[in-house]
């Protein structure tokens, strides 16, 4: 570990700290701004490089304390060697992907360097190093990683855990499957040829003779490293684990109560925390009264956290907390808190109001995104003619929140030695402990490698704990305190404090032939940008947010116009999962609905219609991003979206919908998003009183290669029910600058009586690239069952939630 150390007695280290964390952050926010959240390998820390700019790959031996044979992925082109202690996170010049490690007495140990919230990412990449490995399941080691820019990208957010590694993840455990084979050929003078791996052991095909792993560290530790394109890589026809079911790992710790997530970290002597921040985001502390919480049982201090300069970022919001020795004390010390706010600029936000401001941007001209022919000339030409050519809508959705079951919550403990920081210690539920690392070494003045980040479980997330503001604090009060404390938000913290999902108002307009067929198509799309949290003042759609679902746009219409309009943030705004997709899917799958209702044409088939012909969308010819991704390896296929589309339309037995009876509809809707492809089709009954009942959703999901399908599967029931709580009910409104929904009393949930009866997961079978899972199936489910509404009643939906809007009928 570094040695360098920070003076805490310098002049007002709180007072700079926040400064000088939006400095050390530039960078981060140029990332974001230009590619997005989750777009590049942790490109916004400037760690891992994708697998396609790697050409080659080494590998190095060390022994480690116990003398285990270390392998060492290094994502970075060249044949830098270092020895490294596997236990232990030390800075060098090189960043690590993945760590395996053999003991002599055969364990073999895999380390993970994602965050488990759900998804089984924790147990799925070390089974793909497994397999490779021939390696015995039942007898791996996985250990969690902590934080450590060596590690490449460790950002469990965009759905790219499984793009990003799956390549990285076999060379690691063929490389050292190869080399303990060149080891048991050298120890037996035989060739390497007839020395095969099985289930921890290496056996001579011609003799029978075999020897586990553990007795050939010594041996293996002397042999030089394989080249990448030597490896011999095992056939799919042998894949033991990657493509199979398995239980997650902590499976059995879950179920019995005994797996910790950040909620129940503990560190010795430690105090609980919560925070009372501003009711508005910019707001500061003029005064406080702390009087009353000092003599509330169990309170033993109360402190200050600074307010955030510039933008946002990952900065705490500042404010006045509350130790004391449970955190039910510090909750009734805060609300004895007398305190008074200078509410800044933001007092006076009103979503109601700042919905009309977001239609009135909608309506005029904004920023051209994408430009294909001249599609405001033909609507325009179209209007003037009486066929009724030209067609018009307008689509809005609220701000929505996170709302994770565990709310954001971390333990710090900064040591110092003679009043300067050592080191500062952070156990938290995490999905990106070196974003925990860049913002809390900042806010500390102390370097990135002295944040040691221990990643807990996560009781789900959905990118909120991929923003340590919550960190930040824990870290900020421990210097103060001078022992560790554990800060938690309460649930009315999380829905009042968050980094919410914006508010947003698209209007399309579309020109038809004579067949009913989009000739035109105009859209124009406003709502305040994450980029706003990054960079002051920010007010438009950044490239990145608008290729979600909106400047990708797959449809084969010649005319094309799409533009992002201004709109001025006033609360912070974050990636939510699906991020932009959740409001430009819903509008595109909805507009592409009316269109076909409006020609008199079955839905599914002009969906087909639409898309077109197969082909591949010159992603790189549109001045599109592509994600990141390589358009080699992940080009826009408009065969495999529809391909999607079909399945689902058959497993739903389409040819039903025109039959249903009033009250009772089907739809349907697509999306490409993070690499994969969603078909939805939803079936809803809706009483004349207006109630509705989701009878099935049927949901196929193509995202290349799949490792764990009942993850997969998991993940879809997920999405589904995670989409329909935000289509039903998902609401945060603003008055006087203050977030209205405080609990699930306001924020509502679904329970099983709202959710889908049925849920029908089709994984396509595939040997493309893998792409994403997590996010993939939420964006084309609202709409399909806003068409569906639609089918069964004649009501148009256009504006969610649902909950707002009357859906009686007769």
């Amino acid at each position: 570990m570094s040695t360098s150390k920070t003076n805490v007695n310098d002049a007002s280290p709180m007072q700079h700290s926040l400064q000088q964390a939006q400095r050390q952050l530039n960078d981060y926010a140029a990332a974001v701004m230009q590619s997005g959240p989750g777009r590049q390998a942790n490109a916004a820390l400037a760690v891992s490089q994708s697998p396609a700019t790697t050409s080659r790959r080494t590998f190095l031996a060390a022994s480690a304390a116990a003398g285990s044979f270390v392998l060492v992925m290094n994502s970075q082109n060249g044949d830098a060697a270092q020895v490294q202690d596997s236990s232990v996170a030390t800075e060098n010049s090189f960043n690590p992907d993945l760590f395996v490690s053999i003991a002599p007495d055969g364990t073999v140990s895999i380390l993970t360097h994602r965050s488990e919230m759900g998804t089984g990412i924790r147990t799925t990449l070390p089974r793909i190093v497994a397999d490779e490995l021939e390696a015995n399941w039942d007898d791996v080691n996985v250990v969690q990683a902590i934080g450590d820019k060596r590690l490449g990208d460790q950002n469990t957010d965009g759905s790219n855990s499984i793009r990003f590694f799956f390549d990285r993840m076999r060379v690691a455990g063929a490389t050292t499957r190869t080399m303990l084979q060149q080891a048991a050929a050298k120890k037996w003078g035989v060739a390497v040829d007839q020395c095969i791996a099985k289930e921890n052991h290496i056996i001579d095909q011609k003799s029978g003779k075999k020897i586990g792993y553990g007795e050939l560290v010594e041996i293996a530790k002397t042999l030089p490293i394989p080249k990448a394109d030597s490896l011999k890589f095992k056939p799919k026809s042998q894949w033991q684990y990657i493509g199979k079911d398995a239980p997650i790992i902590d499976q059995d710790a879950i179920l019995t109560g005994k797996a910790i997530y950040g909620i129940d970290a503990r560190m010795p002597n430690q105090l609980y925390a919560v925070v009372a921040r501003p009711p508005v985001v910019g707001g500061v502390v003029k005064s406080v009264d702390d009087k009353d919480a000092l003599s509330t049982p169990g309170v033993e201090q109360v402190l200050q956290i600074p307010a955030f300069k510039g933008a946002p970022l990952f900065q705490p919001l500042g404010g006045v907390a509350v130790l004391a020795k449970s955190t039910w004390a510090a909750i009734a010390g805060r609300d004895s808190l007398d305190i008074e706010w200078d509410l800044g600029e933001n007092a006076d936000y009103d979503t109601d109001a700042f919905a009309k401001t977001l239609a009135e941007a909608a309506h005029q001209p904004g920023k051209v995104m994408r430009k294909a022919g001249d599609a405001p000339a033909l609507i325009e030409k179209a209007a003037a003619d009486t066929n009724n050519r030209v067609l018009h809508a307008d689509y809005r959705s609220p701000h929505l929140s996170h709302a994770p079951m565990e709310p954001p919550c971390a333990v710090a403990d900064v040591r110092t030695e003679n009043g300067q920081i050592v080191h500062c210690l952070i156990d938290t539920a995490t999905q990106n402990p070196q974003a925990v690392q860049q913002a809390v070494s900042a806010a500390l003045s102390i370097p990135p490698q002295e944040v040691i980040v221990n990643v807990t479980l996560l009781g789900s997330a959905f990118g909120r704990k991929s923003k340590p503001d919550y960190c930040v604090e824990a870290a900020l009060l421990s210097l103060q305190a001078q022992r560790p404390v554990h800060v938690t938000f309460t649930r009315e913290d999380d829905l009042q404090s968050d980094y919410f999902h914006t508010i947003s108002h698209l209007h399309l307009q579309a020109a038809v032939d004579e067949n009913g067929a989009p000739e035109a198509l105009l859209a124009r799309a406003a709502y305040p940008t994450i980029g706003s949290t990054f960079v002051a003042g920010a007010d438009q759609p950044q490239a990145w947010e608008m290729e979600m679902g909106l400047t990708d746009i797959p449809y084969d219409i010649p005319n094309l116009q799409i533009e992002g309009c201004n709109a001025k943030s006033h609360t912070r705004i974050g990636w939510l999962r699906s991020v932009a997709h959740i409001q430009q899917n819903f509008a595109l799958g909805s507009f592409i609905d009316e269109l076909a209702h409006h020609a008199g044409i079955d839905p599914y088939e002009y969906l087909l219609t639409t898309l077109g012909a197969d082909r591949q969308i010159d992603m790189k010819a549109a001045g599109l991003g592509n994600r990141g991704a390589s358009h080699d390896n992940y080009p826009y296929d408009i065969g495999r979206l529809k391909n999607v589309v079909k399945r689902a339309a058959d497993l739903s037995d389409w040819k039903r919908a025109g039959e249903l009876p009033k009250g009772r509809g089907m739809g349907i809707a697509c999306c490409r998003s993070f690499l994969g492809y969603t078909g939805h089709v939803v079936e809803v009954e809706v009483s004349r009183e207006g109630k509705l009942t989701i009878h099935k959703v049927w949901v196929s999901l193509d995202a290349g290669l799949i490792v764990n399908p009942d993850r997969v599967k998991a993940q879809i029931e997920g999405a589904t029910v995670m989409a329909t709580t935000q289509a039903r009910y998902g609401k945060i409104s603003f008055k006087k600058g203050r977030s209205v929904e405080s609990n699930f009393d306001s924020y509502r949930m679904v329970t099983m009586s709202d959710c889908p009866r049925e849920i029908i997961a089709d994984v396509v079978e595939s040997d493309e690239a893998p792409a994403g899972v997590g996010e993939t199936p939420v964006p084309s489910y609202a709409p399909a069952l806003c068409n569906a509404i639609f089918a069964a009643t004649g009501h148009r939906v256009r504006d969610l939630p649902l909950s707002e809007f009357d859906l009686s009928w007769s």
